[in-house]
């Protein structure tokens, strides 16, 4: 009995939204490798999959189409790694969240991806290879995403891949996306370039439309994540930041001027708006850093006085009996409590030292 009723605990713990995407998945995959297996391979494709040529007839499949796997290999990578980054950001996000930052994530890649094939069949009149002949599917764009996600809230966890490997999580994104960029220019553009597509996007929605549950400043809502740590010009090296900056900031006051990028939350500090306003977890972690560093300036600049004090008064009182057995008949005030008192003491008594000595030579 304990054995049969494990896999349904097992199945229960597992958070709603990513039981059904799941689920979604495995039904999916299997419908369409059934229809390719009967010879209906291209009605399924058609329907079940982003053809760039029929999709426009077919609109349902810029999200349906990420249930689909069509090779063992992408299904079995799909099954080990997206279920269990949802279940994590499901428990952290919430199931509405999680949905939105899915939808957005497969939908919003497949339409750019739609739109870039449009325009190299434009460019080079191939209906055969641009039009019809690539089909996105899968979850590549989804898992970008969540590589992004899982980014910005743990960068600096360091996993280990296939028991050999150990890496951080903030460079699998970068890594996925080299892989991605290789295969393209060897010739695999379906369905690898949709990995830089899911990138942007997961990156963009995360930045900037993502609302954050449980943070406001001043009572409003706030949405993304506007720290520095994750801006579009730490994804890449140095020496392209400076251009990258400029042509963000252009892009952003665009953004701005038409509304397009929900407002965030005001600084209490500033008593206003900033141009890139962070958000409230973004600016307590930056208070938090700011406190710290402070606290350390001021037990560095404590610690020397107190050192040298300590370390001149055990020598004065250990030195303090047989200087009075010298000064026969000489009374002085019981010294102060503190260390400064015993520094004054001692030069005090230095000075009748060097008065007797003086007179014993003459």
């Amino acid at each position: 009995m304990a054995v049969l009723s494990s896999p349904l605990v097992l199945l229960q713990s597992i958070p709603p939204v990513t039981r059904a995407f799941t689920g979604a998945t495995v039904v999916s995959s299997a419908l369409y490798a059934y229809l390719c297996w009967k010879g209906f391979e291209a009605d399924a494709s058609h329907y079940m999959t982003v053809v760039p040529g029929t999709a426009i007839y077919a609109p349902w499949t810029l999200f349906t189409s990420a249930f689909v796997e069509v090779s063992i290999f992408e299904f079995i990578a799909t099954l080990v790694f997206v279920p269990a980054s949802l279940k994590y950001l499901e428990r952290l996000w919430g199931s509405i969240e999680t949905i939105k930052f899915i939808f957005v994530s497969i939908v919003a890649s497949n339409i750019i991806a739609f739109g870039f094939n449009w325009i190299e069949f434009i460019a080079t009149r191939n209906a055969d290879l641009f039009l019809f002949g690539m089909r996105y599917h899968g979850q590549m764009a989804l898992q970008i995403a969540l590589l992004v996600a899982f980014t910005q809230l743990i960068p600096e966890h360091q996993v280990q891949i296939l028991g050999v490997i150990k890496a951080r999580v903030k460079s699998l994104p970068l890594a996925y996306l080299t892989l991605s960029t290789v295969l393209c220019i060897v010739g695999f553009q379906c369905p690898w370039i949709i990995i830089q597509f899911g990138w942007f996007v997961g990156w963009i929605y995360l930045r900037f439309y993502k609302k954050n549950l449980g943070e406001s400043v001043g009572g409003v809502d706030t949405y993304g994540d506007r720290s520095e740590t994750f801006s579009l010009i730490s994804w890449f090296p140095p020496f392209m930041h400076y251009p990258l900056t400029h042509l963000g900031n252009f892009v952003y006051s665009l953004a701005n001027r038409f509304h397009l990028i929900p407002s965030s939350g005001a600084d209490v500090e500033l008593g206003g708006y900033g141009q890139v306003p962070g958000t409230a977890r973004a600016e307590a972690e930056r208070r938090r850093a700011m406190a710290l560093k402070a606290l350390d300036q001021r037990l560095a600049n404590n610690s020397s006085p107190v050192g040298s004090h300590s370390t001149n008064a055990v020598p004065s009182q250990s030195r303090s009996p047989p200087t009075a057995a010298r000064t026969e008949g000489v009374t002085s005030p019981p010294p102060p409590p503190n260390g400064r008192g015993i520094e004054r003491s001692k030069s005090a008594t230095d000075a009748d030292e060097s008065g007797k000595a003086k007179s014993d030579i003459r």
